[in-house]
């Protein structure tokens, strides 16, 4: 079994996912519209460009999003994607890329829990936790 993140947005998919793929150094597999697919002609004309469906590899996991369909967004809470990395100075590098017109929940620092941890809200509204332990537990 494989657990993936599926993020939803308000029109902004295709923008977060090029933010994402250089923020993360993540690599964007696919990225498909409403145009040109069966779910076209439930989607208003001015939504058919939107995203139907995103991936991206980042590492070895996979990212997945679409732009939610019209009046049908709701706002993410309640979770946080979580990314775990391998050095101080990664999680510093992709917390700072991340904090480009975000809310900064919590400043990346030093915890009783990891050499660095921080959290945020990015400038789509997606939640971050970035962390960093030396001895992972």
């Amino acid at each position: 079994m494989q657990t993936n993140i599926y993020l939803f947005f308000n029109g902004q998919c295709e923008a977060a996912f090029k933010f994402y793929e250089k923020a993360l150094g993540g690599k964007i597999e696919s990225m498909m519209t409403y145009e040109g697919t069966p779910a076209a002609e439930q989607m208003p004309p001015d939504a058919r460009k939107k995203i139907l469906h995103a991936s991206m590899t980042v590492g070895d996991t996979v990212l997945m999003a679409s732009d939610a369909p019209p009046n049908r967004f709701e706002r993410p809470q309640g979770f946080s994607v979580s990314l775990g990395v391998d050095s101080a100075a990664e999680a510093e590098r992709i917390f700072k890329a991340l904090s480009e017109k975000a809310t900064v929940k919590m400043p990346m620092e030093k915890t009783f829990f990891a050499e660095r941890f921080g959290m945020l809200a990015d400038k789509f509204g997606i939640p971050w936790m970035v962390i960093y332990r030396k001895n992972p537990a």
